[in-house]
């Protein structure tokens, strides 16, 4: 998994006035959870932006006053109108002990049943798992290539060496499903044949008589 480096400072008090502060500084109040003891720290929103405002995911080189934690982050809480930062949760990782974390899925290939008229309904967009960190991947790579329309891949269809998936086996990824203008079609096309049967019948009574 890709790693990035991210900087923080200890905080010198703790508390609301202290993390309203920080805020007007542009920066967060944060923790990482993990160790001995919960270090209270802050980081700025520019350090941040490498992490929130994308899709990946990354092993976290956290470095909070010249001591670098490796991290993961854990959780993030927004201002319920504004576009800010509240607080920050980080989970410090060892190299023995299994993490919990979400990866993206990334859908790879051209699924059989797209050329009938289907349809790629993407369901899960990241995938729970629990891993060492030296198995996490980036992305959790799915070869939609042979589905066809009605077909799907399930969390139980994966096998992933050296990771264990946390979603319930029965749920689906990605399938193809039928539209409604190729059911549409499916549906002319029988009619035009139950059409034809009958008329072929009818000309066959009529040479009888």
């Amino acid at each position: 998994m890709k790693s990035v480096v991210v900087k923080g400072e200890l905080r010198s008090s703790l508390g609301k006035k202290d993390a309203k502060k920080l805020r007007a500084e542009e920066k967060a109040p944060a923790v990482l959870y993990g160790g001995d003891q919960p270090i209270h720290f802050a980081v700025s929103f520019a350090e941040l932006r490498q992490l929130v405002y994308t899709p990946s995911v990354y092993l976290i080189d956290l470095d909070i006053d010249g001591t670098v934690h490796k991290a993961i982050m854990q959780d993030i809480q927004w201002h319920p109108v504004e576009e800010l930062v509240l607080h920050v949760d980080f989970l410090e990782i060892k190299d023995d002990k299994p993490v919990k974390i979400n990866i993206p899925v990334k859908i790879e290939g051209f699924a059989k049943g797209l050329r009938k008229g289907g349809k790629l309904n993407s369901t899960l967009r990241r995938l729970s798992v629990r891993a060492l960190a030296a198995n996490l991947p980036d992305t959790i790579n799915i070869d939609v290539t042979k589905l066809d329309i009605g077909q799907s891949i399930k969390v139980a269809d994966l096998d992933i060496p050296g990771i264990e998936l946390l979603d319930p086996k029965s749920n689906v990824i990605v399938g193809v499903g039928i539209t409604r203008a190729a059911r549409s079609a499916a549906g002319a096309m029988v009619d035009d044949e139950e059409e034809e049967s009958a008329e072929g019948a009818e000309a066959s009574e009529a040479s009888e008589e």
